[in-house]
């Protein structure tokens, strides 16, 4: 899971091994917020920094225009979606471009609990620092 070549893959692999223990233990079907107390727990467990329900502003044009609140900053610097969905879909993962991109960071997870396997896409922001053109990737 943990792949030298790719930004903070060391944070993201911890990340989706620990969302990986919280899947096993419960299954699907729990509300997004059981399993984000769940993956908490693990996280803290496991000795990983964060902060749950971590409020970030949203710009627009360098101005402040409002406030979201991601489900996990990680260690200050990856940004962890969950969701609770049968299937992730284009709208899921169009929001976390979004926030990452709203939030100028540079590599964010989306995890679902909600179907039989485990679903978890690494994005990375593009845009980060407005260094580069172009769209986010998923790998």
């Amino acid at each position: 899971m943990i792949n030298p070549n790719y930004k903070y893959s060391d944070i993201t692999g911890n990340v989706i091994g620990c969302a990986m223990r919280v899947h096993s233990a419960l299954g699907n079907g729990f509300q997004e917020v059981i399993y984000q107390r769940a993956l908490a727990i693990e996280m803290e467990e496991t000795g990983i920094s964060f902060s749950r329900e971590h409020t970030m502003p949203i710009y627009y044009r360098n101005q402040q225009i409002g406030t979201r609140r991601v489900d996990f900053l990680v260690e200050g610097v990856v940004s962890v979606e969950i969701k609770a969905v049968t299937t992730l879909d284009d709208t899921n993962l169009a929001q976390a471009i979004n926030y990452l991109e709203a939030y100028d960071l540079e590599v964010g997870l989306l995890i679902n609990f909600g179907s039989k396997s485990l679903q978890h896409k690494r994005i990375v922001n593009r845009k980060f620092n407005q260094k580069n053109q172009g769209n986010p990737e998923i790998t």
